[in-house]
């Protein structure tokens, strides 16, 4: 064998490893993908639910809180624009945005005893209750598949052939931010065991 036809092989050769990789790393960016889309629609099913019962919620508070309505009506248009998001970054970023109205929600209710004492009112969130927690469930499923995804996406060579196959990053979904505050207990709240 003469040395082109050396150097012609271990080209040809190089060149049947990098297709193989090149394809190997999309069907598995194709699959971390799919994992997201599939994580999502497990979201978003509660999202929409809690979206519903999130209307029902505004409307109890603007009965008793009229000088709210801007804040209330906020959250009513972030709603509409999670309706109209055409793909699951928009959602994701809509839903970010529900969750910090929804903070002012609650925030708002706490000021006016008469709200917290009203039956619908308790109903609306004992359901939010229950869908946040299966929301918080499928969250962590969620942002661990958008982890994984992100970083092949990211990692070095994997990310030469992500721009050249046109996958980009995703958004994590946020905690809701009133879920992040750690309760303070006062020191007759320990002393009791509370």
């Amino acid at each position: 064998m003469t040395t082109m036809q050396i150097y012609t092989v271990a080209a040809l050769l190089t060149a049947a490893v990098l297709v193989m990789y090149a394809v190997a790393v999309y069907n598995g960016l194709v699959q971390l993908r799919n994992n997201i889309e599939k994580a999502w629609k497990n979201i978003d099913v509660l999202l929409v639910q809690r979206h519903d019962e999130l209307t029902g919620l505004v409307e109890v508070v603007k009965a008793y809180a009229a000088h709210e309505r801007e804040m209330l009506a906020a959250v009513t248009r972030l709603r509409g624009m999670y309706q109209r998001a055409r793909n699951i970054e928009e959602k994701v970023m809509a839903e970010n945005r529900i969750n910090a109205g929804l903070a002012s929600i609650n925030a708002v209710a706490e000021g006016y005893p008469d709200i917290k004492a009203d039956a619908q009112f308790m109903r609306l969130q004992e359901r939010m209750t229950f869908l946040e927690s299966s929301i918080s469930d499928r969250r962590e499923f969620f942002n661990d598949s958008v982890t994984i995804y992100n970083i092949r996406v990211e990692r070095f060579p994997e990310n030469v052939f992500a721009a050249m196959f046109g996958f980009n990053r995703h958004r994590l979904l946020e905690v809701p931010g009133h879920k992040k505050v750690v309760p303070a207990y006062s020191q007759t709240q320990q002393a009791n065991g509370g």
